[in-house]
């Protein structure tokens, strides 16, 4: 199994932090004695800094020391996950993720964030010969959506799911689709059930999916990150938020399929996520 590298390195974690607590590179050299050249540095992917200076660096940041060490050194990388009901593909020509989850006997199916070349997609579920009920959309960026139209068109009886907030974002597409509220439950043939969690923050209408005990959290949280905050009403702190109300919430042991980076687990995140 091919090992996913983490989304964001030190440097990106450390500006992200940075833009969420509004903390310039001088303000952080004021509060911790480091130099701002140094800091600058690193905040450009040009060395990393000490434990103790990491750990120094998390205080006016509102990082967790020891984790932003921890991702300072490279120390932690999530374990390999595999599971029989999903299925991971790049979204060539974008740096995303996308996943089909089925239901193993009927093959009965669901695509999240139809993105990137479209007869890539359609050779993905050409090839399980699967029966695509749900088009899952997480959020509205291009590299989460620009192929909903082109798979619509080859599975016609499927349907579009999305938040309201980032709808339009789907084009004339958006009339024909289900908009989810939070919470929301879709049926997945026999006992099964997708849950919809509103999880805004990168977006207004961010969006994560509940399938068993396997969530897709498109660009809200990552292994060892969180995406950056992009919404037109919601925030960095909206972000924050949505992973400790909807998705620490879950138990531990639930897998996480981000829209970036390798997959994780909700205890995982716990333990090692400098965001919390």
């Amino acid at each position: 199994m091919t090992r996913l590298p983490l989304e964001d390195e030190f440097a990106d974690v450390l500006k992200k932090a940075q833009r969420g607590t509004g903390v310039s590179i001088d303000a952080l050299a004021r509060a911790t004695g480091l130099d701002a050249s140094e800091i600058n540095d690193w905040a450009n992917g040009r060395g990393h800094p000490g434990d103790d200076e990491a750990r120094a660096m998390a205080v006016p940041l509102r990082l967790d020391p020891s984790k932003f060490a921890d991702a300072a050194a490279t120390r932690w990388h999530p374990d390999g996950i595999e599971l029989p009901d999903v299925r991971h593909h790049p979204q060539s020509p974008h740096p995303s993720n996308g996943y089909v989850f089925f239901l193993t006997g009927t093959m009965r199916a669901a695509l999240v964030d139809p993105a990137g070349i479209p007869a890539n997609l359609l050779r993905v579920l050409r090839e399980g010969a699967y029966h695509l009920e749900y088009i899952l959309i997480t959020h509205k960026h291009a590299d989460h959506c620009d192929a909903t139209g082109a798979i619509a068109k080859a599975f016609p009886d499927a349907k579009i799911v999305m938040h309201q907030a980032d709808v339009a974002a789907i084009g004339s597409l958006a009339e024909k689709a289900l908009r989810v509220k939070d919470g929301e439950e879709l049926p997945f043939g026999g006992d099964a059930q997708v849950r919809m969690l509103h999880t805004p923050g990168h977006t207004d209408g961010s969006s994560s999916y509940l399938f068993h005990s396997t969530v897709f959290t498109g660009d809200t949280l990552f292994a060892g990150s969180v995406g950056g905050a992009y919404g037109d009403a919601s925030t960095y702190e909206d972000i924050l938020n949505s992973v400790k109300t909807k998705l620490f919430t879950l138990p531990d042991d639930t897998v996480l399929m981000p829209g970036h980076g390798p997959p994780s687990r909700i205890g995982w995140e716990k333990e090692h996520n400098p965001f919390f």
